[in-house]
């Protein structure tokens, strides 16, 4: 076990085999996977100034067809993730689809109308740790279909709202997703084994606050 996750109890950390989303590659057996309450899960990640020194949107490559079926990253996450699943045409195109944003509630039948949002974006992740990674970990983070919380198809307009920003200074808009956000968040950033800054812990402890007290987060750590 790494010593990441060595702190955490036992009753906290379990080892299942998990699905693995289309498009993925499969994760060996023997992961480890976190299941606790948010609360828990934001004190157990490390509290570390940020760093964006070096950062360049380029050092993550995306999007990018892992499995070599003809759809990349992008178009992965938009099947996915469809409420009515998309034609699939050559090239990987998509129509007569529809999909919800589930930051602003939004349903659309137009995938070009919507981003593919990474949860924690490329230069946070850059700023909590991904510095320290290789091309290839980067690569792996830019394009992880290996659970569903790290990439969402959300409105552009929300996406670049966001921006780079970590929940310190933006917060979903839709009152009825802040509890989603919230844990897709915390478990993005346990999955990767980012760290917080301590403005960012105070507004996610607030927000865990407004949220159930059995609000948990599940995620296996990606490596």
């Amino acid at each position: 076990m790494n010593t990441w996750v060595r702190g955490l109890t036992a009753a906290a950390l379990t080892v299942p085999l998990v699905a693995t989303a289309p498009g993925a590659e499969a994760e060996p057996a023997g992961k480890e996977r976190v299941h606790m309450t948010v609360a828990t899960a934001i004190k157990a990640l490390p509290v570390a100034k940020e760093e964006r020194a070096g950062y360049k949107r380029t050092k993550f490559r995306h999007w990018i067809d892992a499995d070599r079926d003809g759809c990349n990253t992008r178009q992965e996450v938009l099947i996915e993730e469809a409420i009515e699943a998309p034609k699939v045409g050559p090239g990987c195109s998509l129509r007569d689809g529809e999909w919800r944003s589930y930051y602003d509630g939004k349903v659309t039948d137009n995938p070009r109308s919507l981003d593919i949002d990474h949860m924690v974006p490329l230069a946070e992740a850059w700023d909590s740790g991904a510095a320290q990674w290789d091309a290839k970990e980067r690569e792996r983070y830019a394009n992880d279909l290996g659970s569903p919380r790290s990439l969402v198809a959300v409105t552009a307009r929300e996406n670049r709202q966001k921006a780079d920003q970590d929940p310190s200074t933006w917060w979903v808009p839709s009152k009825d997703a802040s509890c989603t956000y919230l844990v897709d968040w915390v478990a993005t950033k346990t999955r990767w084994k980012l760290a917080i800054d301590q403005a960012e812990k105070n507004s996610l402890e607030t927000r865990a606050a407004a949220c159930p007290l059995t609000t948990r987060v599940s995620t296996e750590i990606a490596s």
